[in-house]
């Protein structure tokens, strides 16, 4: 097919709305279900470019859940542990690794990742399809699909599921162009390839900088180039467990994600996964209760009588005291971020999430500063030399 028309643009006003390649060449992708949508496509695209050269560059399975045009979370296909089978509702599921690899990337911020588009690096296959089927999801993209697989997507949302695949070797021109308010921007595609030497301009005292951190890291830094900018990204063991999109300062962003991955922690105290919910309760309404309930507003919810929806039983609060604790026993976490740090308060923000490794730019005139920070807390830190912005 050379040209897909869409049923409008990012909103209900935008018409005509279409797809299709400049050169008039056929569209390297197939819809298999589903209608999606401008927005949709946006998602797909990106999140695909991410999960591609996520398996290009570690070599793993990954997968990404995608909103707005930005990661709500991306993962690698490693293994869960039996508290993250709990927290990311998939304890008892038949899982493979670009199952995992989804599940992970979905935990990361399962509020965010409500209505998600997800993207696979791998072929999608049948436990990777039965738990997207349990999921609140827009619709997916992957290279290709089991049979088994498409059969279960197909019944999801009415049979209305978006369901693409794409040309797993389909590669862009090497000049991209995009329209804003009647003027033709123009730009070389962002080929830059994220790979490990990048990380090896290590600029502070502590060099020692293991395998899985440099994993890590590239994660973070692999999920920046797809995230609106600025952005700051956490990982921990091959997922990310804080994204920070499209800020206008540094530090709100550091702070964004470090919120999001201390949330990530919260989510494993033993009052957490102790919490009994009432029978039947759905996917999303177990999420946002589990949210509200680590927030610090759920004094007041308790005050208002409003858990017996709930819960089963009278929740205890999860004191101050008790989140501080549990949140200052994170550890080995790596932090990557788009463009450099002005100052050492980014630094000061990532160490109380448990940051130990970070990949930055570097090049900011403060950057003796922000070394200095790293030091004082034993962090390793490299400056990668390379701004990742994305708009």
């Amino acid at each position: 097919m050379k040209e897909l028309e869409l049923k409008y643009g990012c909103n209900p006003n935008q018409k005509p709305a279409a797809i299709y390649m400049e050169d008039g060449a056929e569209l390297p992708l197939t819809v298999l279900n589903g209608k999606p949508g401008y927005i949709n496509f946006m998602d797909a695209l990106n999140s695909w470019q991410l999960v591609k050269a996520l398996k290009k560059a570690t070599g793993l399975p990954a997968a990404a859940s995608f909103k707005h045009v930005s990661p709500a979370g991306a993962a690698l296909g490693l293994p869960l542990t039996e508290t993250e089978q709990k927290i990311y509702f998939a304890d008892g599921l038949d899982t493979s690794p670009i199952a995992r690899a989804y599940i992970k990337a979905r935990g990361a911020d399962r509020l965010c990742s409500y209505g998600d588009w997800a993207a696979l690096s791998d072929v999608c296959d049948e436990p990777t399809a039965r738990f997207l089927a349990m999921e609140v999801s827009d619709g997916i993209i992957a290279p290709g699909y089991t049979d088994e697989a498409l059969a279960i997507l197909k019944t999801k949302k009415k049979g209305n599921y978006n369901v693409v695949q794409i040309d797993p070797d389909y590669e862009p021109a090497p000049i991209e162009r995009r329209n804003i308010y009647g003027i033709t921007f123009q730009q070389g595609y962002n080929s830059f390839e994220i790979n490990d030497a990048l990380l090896d301009n290590i600029v502070t005292r502590n060099k020692q900088l293991p395998q899985q951190a440099r994993h890590d890291l590239l994660l973070a830094l692999l999920t920046l180039k797809y995230t609106q900018s600025n952005s700051v990204c956490y990982v921990k063991d091959g997922q990310t467990i804080g994204v920070g999109a499209g800020q206008q300062s540094r530090i709100h962003c550091t702070r964004l994600a470090g919120s999001k991955a201390d949330n990530w922690m919260l989510r494993q105290h033993p009052k957490v996964l102790g919490l009994q919910f009432v029978d039947g309760i759905r996917r999303p309404n177990r999420d946002n209760a589990i949210d509200v309930y680590i927030s610090d507003e759920y004094e007041d919810v308790l005050a208002e009588g409003v858990w017996q929806q709930t819960f089963k039983v009278k929740p205890e609060v999860l004191t101050q005291e008790e989140k501080k604790a549990w949140i200052a026993t994170m550890s080995g976490v790596s932090l990557g971020s788009d463009a450099f740090f002005p100052f050492g308060d980014n630094v000061e923000r990532a160490r109380k999430s448990g940051v130990a490794y970070i990949a930055q730019p570097g090049g900011s005139i403060r950057d003796d500063n922000v070394i200095e920070t790293a030091d004082k807390y034993g962090m390793v830190m490299s400056f990668t030399g390379m701004r990742l912005f994305h708009h």
